[in-house]
């Protein structure tokens, strides 16, 4: 059988229920943008305290998808989808459902650092402070910055701007900030790309310190990081099936990550992870 011939998403592998609850779900998710249409009939469920990456081809909506979990796509006024949603078994699209609040509980952090031009504190005092936290504010600003592995760093640096640190320390920083706010998933759109090497290695140790506590779900062009971060992969492809030049995209497989970079099931996944495709 051709790659191209294996375009029907097959049956999605769910991890055991034994192991970890689902925290995350989507359900026969399909996505447009304007009358171009970006996802197909999704069917993946993310477990809770465990790293899912998302890997594929540029164009297969891994970012797409990524931003639906806490619907970021909401703020595009061409974006309109179909299908279920789901966070913690509850449905989290409708007008009944406040996606403030919902980012809230599940947070992200972006390709670029994005520190505000504030201090390092307010920095991370900020998401904090206007969703009404009433605590100590220099203990909660304390315990961010070390659960984002960056106290040591900054700890002499707290009133200066967010701006004047590295690029690995500023992303550190929007870690920080997001856990402040006290999530319990953290999106992470290729927040690695712009790093230096060092840098990539800290946050990826990062992560790993952080899942016991929060549910991490990353996008990823770079597989040598899908495979040494996560416990769950999911590969994007486009669809084999459209002819024209908008090509949806569509989950290819959805598995354990050691068994998706070793015994592949589907053809497609194989051939991306193994550079014949992409």
């Amino acid at each position: 059988m051709s790659i191209d011939q294996q375009s029907q998403t097959p049956p999605v592998d769910l991890p055991s229920p034994e192991t970890s609850a689902v925290v995350l779900e989507a359900r026969d998710l399909s996505v447009w943008y304007g009358s171009t249409e970006a996802l197909r009939q999704i069917n993946i469920a993310i477990p809770r305290n465990r790293i899912t990456a998302l890997i594929g081809p540029s164009g297969c909506g891994k970012s797409t998808l990524l931003r639906c979990f806490n619907r970021m796509n909401d703020l595009i006024p061409s974006f309109r989808m179909e299908g279920h949603l789901e966070f913690d078994g509850d449905q989290i699209v409708g007008d009944q459902v406040d996606p403030v609040a919902l980012r809230r509980r599940v947070g992200m952090v972006f390709q670029k650092p994005n520190p505000f031009p504030k201090t390092v504190y307010q920095n991370v005092a900020w998401g904090a402070r206007i969703n009404g936290y009433t605590g100590n504010m220099d203990e909660l600003v304390e315990r961010s910055l070390r659960r984002a592995a960056l106290w040591d760093e900054v700890k002499d640096k707290l009133h200066r701007s967010g701006l004047d640190l590295s690029g690995g320390q500023q992303q550190r920083l929007c870690i920080a900030r997001t856990l402040a706010v006290e999530p319990e998933v953290i999106l992470m759109d290729e927040p690695c790309s712009a790093l230096d090497p060092i840098s990539t290695a800290r946050v990826e140790d990062l992560m790993e310190d952080l899942k016991d506590d929060y549910t991490i779900v990353i996008v990823t062009h770079n597989m040598q990081q899908a495979r040494r971060t996560s416990d769950m992969t999911a590969c994007l492809m486009l669809d084999q099936d459209r002819g024209d030049s908008h090509r949806p995209g569509v989950l290819a497989e959805f598995s354990p990550t050691d068994l998706l970079f070793t015994t592949p099931k589907d053809r497609r996944t194989e051939a991306y992870i193994t550079g014949r495709i992409g």
